[in-house]
């Protein structure tokens, strides 16, 4: 798979969980400690983020790591 479509999917997995819990993307970028902007690019699939940062988001939605990749 290549980087881009990889990053799209993990993004849009990260959208649709944040979704279902009813978060809004801005209160997920601050329980992050994200800015907003940086939170739309992960979402959006245009930012390679780090497995540090992919923990915080799966802390902030409450979940285990590995429901990113279900």
């Amino acid at each position: 798979m290549k980087e881009e479509r990889f990053l799209e999917l993990l993004g849009r997995r990260i959208s649709d969980i944040r979704r279902t819990k009813n978060i809004k993307q801005s209160e997920l970028a601050r329980r992050c400690e994200f800015g907003n902007a940086s939170m739309s690019r992960i979402e959006s699939g245009k930012a390679n983020i780090t497995i540090l940062n992919l923990g915080k988001i799966a802390d902030a939605l409450q979940i285990e790591m590995k429901e990113f990749f279900q």
